[in-house]
């Protein structure tokens, strides 16, 4: 009923601006033009004031142009595209680059959970508000540019705590009838890399479409991948006033899984695996539906509609790690593995209007917007599967010994207005109200007290900040931001765990705030940075407590994260006026964090200051994140070196140092990582790229796992090389 209000809102919307807007001076089709008073220097710029109906004034943020930085793109090489994005915190244990996980400021990178994921300004997680992990992620080769908004996007966007990533999509050839671009990687360990993709404008219609396919044998043993990614996308001016455009992606793809490895294995040869049956495929679909409209001079609507439909399928055996996966010498066969699946639909809309009004002789501007959301997650585990080694998620047994249907309903209204006082100063206070709504039912045991049967619970979240912006130079200013953010609580920690854990019936979404103030801008044509303090509160933690000797899930902790980040690139050559001899980038991107549990309310160790985890270090948080790099360019030919210098993490609350048996807590060493790349442009026409990631084949890990892709300690990839052709007409 919902999402049948919200279209018809917009077939409203859309039949009012064509009845008010008469064509009566003939079809002008116009393509995106971004306006940057400057190209700023290695590929970083910001964002404007106002884009596409949203506020980015007075926030921290990035925009990472593609095709101006010497990145290996053809897997989705997150340290290298993320390098000038001071403070992020990677997971590399995925060597394929399907799943990238990313975190910033003390944050856990799982899968991006702590960022509010987009693809062209719309959700492309699992759930945005239950289960916001991201399965899917675009290839890199496919984009144009990626936004990257620290927490203050609470207000615009809604959760999480981290920000807003947005992945922008190549466009049609504004130009052109038909244009055609192809990029081909050979690597190592047998990855083949193909990217192919046409677009074009033909009068009013535009359109942009790619495959991408990418396999190889992987780094480690037993972790062999094949990925198919297709998009296309098409646009249609319909007057001077309204544009219409529509995506569709489809991805499909089948990894093996090595899984972790014991302390003992990781140090005698990090490269070898024990788990062979082990496989994990995601399906995903996504689709979105858009309508530009100038309402007037001063008037812009843009109502977007999307939908996501995947599942998240996984096979193995899920043993610790210290548990051998062997054929049983009685039946010569293996143990049945466990098959755990997962269905995805959600529906939603958004629709943002900006408007420019006149106050104190001044030119403002206001933002709003409403969005309604409605997501399922139909949940399937403890499935006995098959003795085979193959991907197979045939049942032995037709029944799972878990089933669950989780269910979110979302309605939010939110605004934002810059207030421009004078010349150089904005203040842009905002406000967000979401209503939130989960629903689950079904059983976590097959047994006769298989546990929950069906819950709904209901809650109101208000949100509120300000920021503030004010202008030095005609090319840099001073930034500050205030904006308190929230995370639902997950459908994990809603679903007992076990039929004698109990959830708190009054568990509350974890809530805090994101601080942050900055310089930032360039200096002609040989400088630019951006250097801050941030500072994020996250409380109403979530742990599990004894009550009445019975496990009890509720908030007992908060904690604290603070500290600096700063990015600097300089090209000596510019500054000293030798442009002729090309450009040599220097940059540095720098982030001290101090993330630390400030409260722990766990009556079992109130009165044991030994086990008490106040003060403690966040876990997956290392205390700094450097990276440096050096481009040199001259004509058509550019060389990049890069380093990644990582600080070592605790993986579980209690920083525990020495790892357990199955490796699946303990202190994870910090790390030194170089990469090296090249390219060249032979003509117009054709590029060639090559690159030697891991230039040192250094040994190190990024994170420890209790179930999928694990359980145990996962390495990062060694030493790995890879060579490009790209061709465009």
């Amino acid at each position: 009923m919902k999402q049948t209000i919200t279209f018809l809102f917009c077939l409203f919307i859309v039949n009012f601006s064509l009845s008010q807007t008469p064509d009566t001076l003939g079809i002008v089709h116009l393509n995106e033009v971004t306006i940057i008073d400057h190209q700023s220097l290695g590929g970083v710029d910001r964002m404007p004031a106002i884009k596409e109906n949203v506020i980015y004034a007075g926030k921290k943020n990035e925009v990472i142009q593609l095709d101006r930085i010497n990145a290996d793109l053809s897997t989705n090489n997150t340290r290298q595209i993320f390098a000038k994005v001071p403070g992020m915190s990677i997971w590399e244990n995925d060597g394929s680059g399907i799943q990238v996980g990313i975190a910033a400021r003390g944050l856990s990178p799982n899968r991006s959970w702590e960022f509010n994921m987009r693809q062209n300004g719309h959700d492309i997680s699992a759930d945005a508000f239950g289960y916001p992990e991201s399965y899917y992620n675009p290839p890199m080769e496919a984009l144009s540019r990626i936004e990257v908004v620290r927490g203050a996007a609470s207000l615009q966007f809604g959760p999480q705590f981290g920000g807003l990533i947005n992945y922008q999509m190549k466009k049609g050839h504004p130009n052109k009838a038909f244009s055609f671009e192809s990029s081909q990687t050979v690597g190592s360990y047998g990855m083949l890399n193909t990217y192919n993709a046409i677009g074009g404008t033909i009068k009013k219609f535009s359109y942009y479409a790619f495959f991408h396919k990418r396999t190889a044998e992987g780094w480690r043993e037993n972790s062999q991948y094949d990925v198919n990614t297709g998009y296309f996308s098409a646009a249609y001016q319909l007057n001077r006033s309204i544009n219409i455009s529509a995506t569709y992606t489809k991805m499909d793809y089948i990894s093996q899984q090595p899984g972790g490895l014991t302390t003992d294995q990781y140090n005698s040869n990090h490269r070898q695996s024990h788990r062979e049956r082990n496989w994990f495929n995601v399906p995903w679909n996504v689709a979105s539906l858009t309508a530009d409209i100038r309402l007037s001079s001063n008037v812009n609507l843009q109502i977007k509609s999307f939908m996501t439909i995947a599942e998240r399928n996984s096979v193995g055996f899920l043993q610790s790690i210290n548990v051998n996966d062997t054929i049983n010498a009685e039946t010569l066969q293996y143990a049945k593995r466990q098959v755990d699946r997962e269905e995805y639909k959600n529906y939603g809309s958004e629709a943002r209007v900006s408007a420019k009004y006149k106050l104190l002789n001044a030119g403002q501007t206001v933002a709003f917007g409403i969005r309604a959301y409605q997501g399922k997650t139909t949940r399937y585990q403890k499935g006995i599967g098959t003795t085979g080694t193959d991907f197979d998620l045939s049942l032995t047994d037709p029944i799972y010994g878990k089933s669950i249907e989780l269910g979110v309903n979302n309605y939010s209204a939110f605004a934002e207005n810059i207030f421009q006082l004078g010349h150089k100063l904005k203040i842009v206070p905002g406000v967000r109200y979401e209503m939130l709504q989960n629903t689950i039912s079904g059983y976590i045991s097959t047994a006769s007290d298989g546990g929950i049967r069906s819950e709904k619970r209901d809650r109101h979240i208000l949100l509120y900040g300000t920021g503030v912006e004010y202008t030095v130079t005609e090319k840099t200013n001073i930034y500050g931001n205030y904006s308190q953010a929230y995370r639902p609580v997950t459908f994990s920690e809603l679903t007992p765990s076990s039929t004698t854990e109990i959830v708190d019936a009054n568990l509350k979404d974890a809530f805090g705030f994101n601080a942050d103030l900055g310089y930032r801008g360039a200096i002609k044509n040989y400088l630019n940075f951006d250097v801050g303090v941030f500072y994020v509160a996250y409380e109403n933690r979530i742990g599990v407590i004894t009550q009445n000797n019975t496990p009890f899930k509720t908030n007992i902790g908060a904690s604290v994260s603070k500290g600096i980040e700063s990015y600097i690139e300089f090209d000596p050559l510019a500054f000293a006026q030798l442009s002729r001899m090309g450009s040599l980038s220097l940059f540095a991107s720098n982030a001290f964090v101090d993330a630390r549990y400030t409260t722990w309310n766990n009556p079992a160790i109130a009165d044991d200051p030994t086990k008490s985890i106040e003060g403690k270090r966040v876990e997956n948080a290392p205390q700094y994140i450097h990276r440096f790099g050096a481009t040199y360019s001259y004509k058509s030919l550019a060389a990049t070196f890069q380093a990644s210098m990582v600080g070592d993490v605790f993986t579980d609350a209690a920083n525990t140092d020495s790892p357990n048996a199955a490796a699946t807590t303990g202190k994870i060493s910090g790390y030194n990582v170089m990469d090296a790349s090249l390219s060249y442009g032979i003509n117009e026409h054709f590029n060639i790229k090559a690159g030697v990631n891991n230039l040192a084949n250094e040994k190190y890990a990024t994170r420890r796992s209790g179930g999928y892709p694990g359980p145990g300690l996962l390495p990062g990839n060694g030493r790995t090389i890879y060579l490009n052709m790209g061709v465009k007409f």
